[in-house]
């Protein structure tokens, strides 16, 4: 039953060996799968939740003023020359009701709907929104536009509830789409939060003047991030023969921040015998701290 030699409970012990390779190894190349298939998924759900989002919040108003725009139209026309609705394509002859100005008969709100489902124009609306939004960018990019936004967003953080809120928003959005974007120019290492513990910075530029000015010496602004989100943290000022250079692209030192230090390098990892010794040295070094006096 058995194969020769092979006890039940050997056998039992590979075939469990064997299923517990199996799963490591479908874990593993499945994690692998998600982390390419993930980010493109991720990526296509934002893009089509800002598409959503501009068409349920700007594009239905948007045809709803379209439509609004040409049962007017379709109302004053008829009426002058006819008497009654003029009719548009792909509507339905239905019972004469009567005009009421600025908001339009009952049969002609059916005529325009019909005649949009008809010809499938509710892309219209999306259209047209994202036009409105470059007019509202290029207003409030001019003197007059500006001011009047700033009067109008004062007022806006008067209210109650929103006054908690919108401030954080507008951080994100002006740093996800300001036109002054930061520049680092180099990756450096700084001691921070405290002596001994090493961050690692990216230079934004020199220092204050008062500052230089008044402690002597030359200053480097650094902006210190935050893990896993790079786009918080800290901006410090340090004395320039405070920090190290560190040869790292600024790639290379977002992706090291983002994930804890995981992703290092390739030019900056520790070969084999190096990381060894500096777990030894530091088994060493704890062990003096414990070995009392």
């Amino acid at each position: 039953m058995f194969p020769r030699g092979l006890r039940p409970f050997e056998q039992a012990v590979r075939e469990q060996a064997v299923t517990r390779g199996f799963a490591n190894d479908f874990r593993r190349f499945f994690f692998r799968g998600l982390t390419v298939v993930l980010p493109t998924l991720l990526t296509l759900a934002i893009i089509v939740w800002v598409f959503t989002m501009i068409q349920t919040y700007v594009g239905e108003y948007i045809n709803t003023g379209v439509q609004w725009v040409v049962v007017q139209y379709g109302e004053v026309l008829g009426h002058s020359h006819s008497g009654s609705p003029a009719a548009l394509p792909g509507s339905q002859p239905g019972p004469k009701t009567p005009w009421r100005p600025l908001v339009g008969s009952d049969q002609e709100w059916d005529r325009v709907k019909g005649y949009w489902r008809t010809y499938h124009l509710s892309w219209l609306g999306f259209v047209l929104a994202f036009v409105a939004i470059y007019m509202l960018g290029r207003f409030v990019a001019s003197f007059l536009g500006r001011g009047i936004w700033r009067m109008l967003e004062m007022a806006f953080l008067k209210l109650p509830v929103v006054k908690q809120i919108y401030p954080y928003v507008k951080q994100v959005t002006d740093f996800l789409f300001s036109e002054h974007k930061i520049e680092f120019s180099r990756v450096v290492a700084v001691e921070y939060p405290r002596k001994g513990a090493w961050s690692v910075g990216l230079v934004t530029g020199p220092g204050l003047r008062t500052l230089q000015g008044a402690a002597g010496g030359d200053f480097l602004s650094i902006f210190v991030a935050s893990t896993p989100t790079p786009v918080t943290g800290y901006t410090i000022i340090v004395r320039r023969d405070e920090v190290i250079d560190l040869p790292m692209s600024i790639d290379e030192a977002i992706r090291f921040i983002i994930s804890g230090g995981v992703i290092v390098p390739q030019h900056q990892q520790l070969s084999q015998t190096e990381t060894e010794q500096a777990r030894q040295g530091a088994l060493v070094a704890l062990s003096g701290k414990e070995t009392p006096e």
